[in-house]
């Protein structure tokens, strides 16, 4: 009768012990993916600040300046949910100016260019991390036991953005 109860409490506390576990390891995949959104923001607000700095530069007409600069604050002050269009539209302001580059000799600063072209490399690296990491949290959570137990919590789903499938 004791070997019974015994053995009924390991089972209890493995269990227990388990749902514990696969609670931390949710937890480190949701903080995964607020770290890797927290540094693609960063980097996009890196990209805004850059093209503000194009779009003010002498070889650039006014008004691609002027487009360049309503895209970069419509992608700086945008709130989650106007987030995507507004860096696309800075995106393709962007790709415009850069093919302007290759066309027009002279122009804008070269190290802007270059800046720029490094920035969208460390921009699309961190997209890929974010992706990741929001596929990882959503497979787990999308799991039988996660669903039952409700190991999630309160926590929202992980989301990924539009403009994420369209920098890349």
């Amino acid at each position: 009768m004791i070997e019974i109860i015994a053995t009924a409490l390991f089972v209890i506390l493995l269990a227990g012990w388990y749902l514990s576990f696969l609670a931390s390891r949710l937890d480190v995949l949701h903080h995964r993916v607020e770290t890797s959104w927290a540094h693609l923001d960063a980097l996009l607000q890196r990209r805004a600040a850059l093209a503000l700095e194009i779009a003010n530069s002498k070889g650039v007409d006014a008004a691609t300046s002027l487009v360049l600069t309503a895209a970069a604050y419509q992608a700086r002050e945008a709130n989650i949910v106007e987030r995507s269009d507004a860096e696309i539209a800075l995106s393709q302001s962007l790709n415009l100016i850069l093919l302007d580059e290759v066309t027009l000799p002279g122009g804008i600063e070269s190290d802007l260019v270059e800046s720029l072209k490094s920035l969208s490399e460390k921009i699309s690296v961190g997209i890929t991390i974010h992706t990741e990491a929001v596929q990882s949290a959503q497979s787990l959570r999308s799991k039988v036991l996660f669903r039952v137990f409700r190991l999630a919590g309160h926590a929202p789903l992980p989301m990924r953005y539009s403009f994420e499938d369209h920098i890349l």
